[in-house]
């Protein structure tokens, strides 16, 4: 069995930082059960482009309030708590932050935990594990 707490998780190298969010890995590739899991914040009053060509991610809005672009579309969302989307076709998109986001995240395949967005947006498939 895995037990772990957002506050503890969050304190160690599963807290991943970028520009515009920060992740907190709480199960990853390493924890062997097919799919990582993440509780991400993405920032207040910014704009992410992300592109996931090599994963799936299933997202459930916390808190907070924002909007997601299909690029593809333009077709524009509201994201606010209750909120599921899912990138089931690796939809290009761009999600933007009016207050402060707390999101749930699903990865299929999983995360290895040090992964950011490469200049298309997108995460590359294998990467280094964190060391625990």
């Amino acid at each position: 069995m895995i037990v772990r707490t957002l506050q503890q998780t969050g304190q160690t190298a599963r807290r991943v930082e970028a520009e515009t969010w920060n992740s907190v890995r709480m199960l990853l590739k390493s924890d062997a059960v097919g799919f990582s899991f993440h509780i991400t914040t993405i920032y207040a009053n910014t704009t992410t482009d992300m592109h996931y060509k090599n994963h799936f991610e299933a997202v459930y809005c916390i808190g907070g309030s924002g909007e997601i672009e299909v690029q593809a579309t333009g077709e524009v969302f509201p994201v606010t708590p209750g909120t599921l989307y899912v990138l089931n076709k690796h939809d290009a998109h761009q999600l933007r932050a009016h207050t402060e986001l707390q999101l749930a995240c699903v990865f299929n395949p999983p995360l290895h935990g040090t992964e950011t967005h490469d200049a298309s947006g997108a995460y590359p498939l294998e990467a280094t594990a964190i060391a625990e």
